[in-house]
């Protein structure tokens, strides 16, 4: 992991998403991060004529059992940059009525950092 100190956060985004049937937790993680994908837009790479390589993307998925989140497969999921995820406790399990099934709520904070940048920069 990068030194965050030398790093500047550009964007943070927030997303829930759930599995209604089957109790798959990396599912319900994978439409949280999607859902936080259509709230947001990095034009500055274009306007920069910056790689998307130098991004570093962190995500961060809560669950009721994270250990049951394959993050591999989130990470192969993240379109731009260097990306890196975390499974940690959150969410929600709710179980139906009649305790047949189980709905999976997951969340999702997807952070984008940047290295310091010359010619511009961030407020402080």
């Amino acid at each position: 992991m990068t030194d965050s100190v030398q790093e500047q956060r550009i964007i943070i985004e927030m997303g829930m998403g759930n599995d209604l049937h089957g109790m798959d937790y990396t599912k319900a993680c994978a439409r949280a991060i999607e859902d936080a994908f259509r709230h947001s837009s990095l034009p500055l790479f274009g306007a920069l004529e910056m790689s998307h390589d130098a991004m570093r993307v962190q995500v961060t998925v809560g669950v009721q059992e994270p250990d049951k989140v394959d993050v591999d497969t989130l990470v192969a999921k993240l379109p731009r940059g260097r990306a890196e995820v975390t499974a940690v406790f959150g969410g929600m399990n709710v179980v139906v009525e009649n305790g047949s099934d189980t709905i999976v709520i997951a969340q999702a904070a997807v952070e984008a950092f940047l290295p310091p940048q010359k010619g511009w920069k961030l407020k402080s």
